[in-house]
């Protein structure tokens, strides 16, 4: 009676599991509800994106199917049987040119792996926790860093990686097409770190101990000729049981590793993905209404700060224009200089009429000015734009004015101007010329490079005219000390470059 029921219990057994093998089947588009066994950095987005890690260095992540599936075939427990997936996913580098380190689909004897490591290494266990643990994997790797140590043949391939981080046989990354009906193929290359998604299928084939490998951009048709072919025998491999899932690991070099759909079958051919299903970043339909709630709220957020600031910028305007009190600033206070305002001098020269009218030069008229409320009396100049009328006002002083009497012919005047910018000639024939304006501009460049005035009476006999002073010093080989002695940092051959011009 017990032989008999332990015959019947081994009959339903070996039924259940030619059942089993035959009936794993399932396609995911989006994992909210596929109720994976995530580790580590992994997680799945309101989208229903697997993300196996994201935009931090040093981290890796694990997605494992829930349950652990029957590989051992039908027909002959010793060998493994046929089965197929097919999956779409993207690889998105925080640094484009740079790459990532990629991920890999893996089918592997334990979901909780030990000894797994980041940066290169794909966040699959090192040779080391394979033997001590005895752990066994099958991984097809999709990597775009080159790495000497893993014998990488360059830095956008794919290989196959049995229970080791060296692959068994790689490829570089692309997808083979028919040439015009022929038997031979063309073949294109893709770029596995160009952030678009990429589908990829890998069939292994019981009868013929083969595993095959094949990727296309998402969206194509399954290429005819796969990249990879690789005989081999998985039933010295695998256990009776496998976890399939996904691995990834970012180092230095960072990288979005997603997953949006995929198909698996033991037994026959995977069912291909509804390309409509499978959602995308940016461009699901859920993500769409995000999207552009977002772009709606922002647009409006924008605007109302926009409006904010630009009251607020009127106002301020407003309330210095109204604001009669100016507020000095540290050179007024150091040099004793003044400003005022157009409206004041304005009002002040009877706006700019020609009863005030005092002086007349190549760079504009000089007008005296009555400033009653300051109590100061001041000569104003102002300034003429240039002979191409483009309005951009020219260095210019009033050592370049001519007085001007009403009703006299300018050009046979006087000269008046500040004491140091004249030129020596100006002051002796009355002409200003280009000569003239160069003498005043050198005496400018003088000025800032020394940090002093032209002429400065309590200055020693030696120093008191600038221009003197400079030029016995560059006759002396000395002109370096006339540098300013305040400047802390400067190109010590660039400034005697520029006292020499001056």
């Amino acid at each position: 009676m017990a032989m008999q029921a332990f015959g019947i219990l081994l009959a339903v057994l070996y039924s259940v599991s030619r059942f089993v093998s035959s009936d794993v089947n399932f396609v995911r588009y989006g994992f909210l509800q596929a109720g994976l066994n995530l580790d580590g950095a992994s997680y799945v987005r309101p989208n229903g994106i697997l993300t196996l890690t994201n935009d931090s260095s040093k981290i890796l992540g694990h997605a494992f199917y829930p349950s652990p599936l029957p590989f051992k075939s039908s027909k002959n427990k010793s060998i493994v049987a046929t089965f197929s997936t097919t999956f779409v996913f993207s690889i998105v580098p925080k640094y484009p040119d740079l790459g990532g380190h990629g991920f890999a689909f893996v089918l592997i004897s334990t979901n909780e792996p030990k000894g797994c490591l980041v940066n290169q290494y794909l966040g699959l266990p090192n040779e080391k926790s394979n033997q001590d643990f005895s752990t066994r994997f099958l991984a097809v790797e999709f990597d775009g860093v080159q790495n000497l140590e893993l014998e990488d043949i360059d830095d956008n391939h794919v290989g196959i990686d049995i229970s080791s981080l060296i692959s068994n046989i790689s490829k570089s990354a692309a997808y083979y097409l028919p040439r015009n009906g022929q038997d031979h193929s063309k073949n294109i290359s893709i770029s596995l770190k160009c952030g678009k998604p990429i589908q990829a299928w890998v069939d292994y084939n019981e009868e013929e101990t083969l595993m095959n490998v094949t990727i296309s951009p998402f969206g194509m048709p399954k290429p005819y000729f796969p990249l990879i072919s690789f005989p081999i025998d998985l039933s010295l491999v695998f256990n009776d049981y496998m976890y399939a899932g996904f691995s990834a690991s970012n180092g230095l070099l960072i990288a979005e590793h997603n997953v949006h759909g995929w198909s698996f079958k033991i037994g026959e051919a995977a069912q291909e993905l509804d390309k409509s299903a499978v959602p995308l970043i940016g461009s699901s339909r859920s993500s769409k209404v995000v999207h552009k709630k977002d772009f709606a709220v922002g647009i409006t957020l924008a605007s109302a700060t926009l409006f904010i600031l630009i009251i607020i910028g009127a106002l301020h305007v407003l309330r210095r224009l109204r604001n009669e009190e100016e507020t000095l600033e540290v050179w007024e206070l150091e040099y004793g200089a003044r400003k005022f305002k157009y409206s004041e001098l304005h009002s002040a020269t009877g706006r700019f009429g020609e009863r005030n009218l005092i002086g007349y030069g190549g760079f504009g008229k000089v007008y005296k000015g009555l400033i009653p409320s300051k109590g100061l009396e001041v000569a104003v100049k102002r300034v003429a734009p240039n002979s191409g009328q483009d309005l951009q006002p020219k260095l210019g002083d009033f050592g370049l004015a001519r007085t001007y009497e009403h009703g006299i012919n300018p050009q046979t005047t006087h000269v008046v101007g500040t004491l140091g910018y004249m030129a020596p000639e100006l002051t002796k024939t009355g002409k200003a010329t280009t000569s003239t304006d160069v003498y005043g501009y050198g005496i400018l460049i003088l000025e800032v490079v020394c940090g002093r005035r032209p002429i400065e009476p309590q200055k020693n006999p030696e120093e008191l005219v600038l221009v003197d002073w400079v030029r016995e010093l560059y006759h002396q080989r000395k002109i370096s000390m006339a540098i300013d002695p305040s400047l802390d940092v400067y190109d010590k051959d660039e400034a005697q470059l520029v006292l020499s011009l001056g």
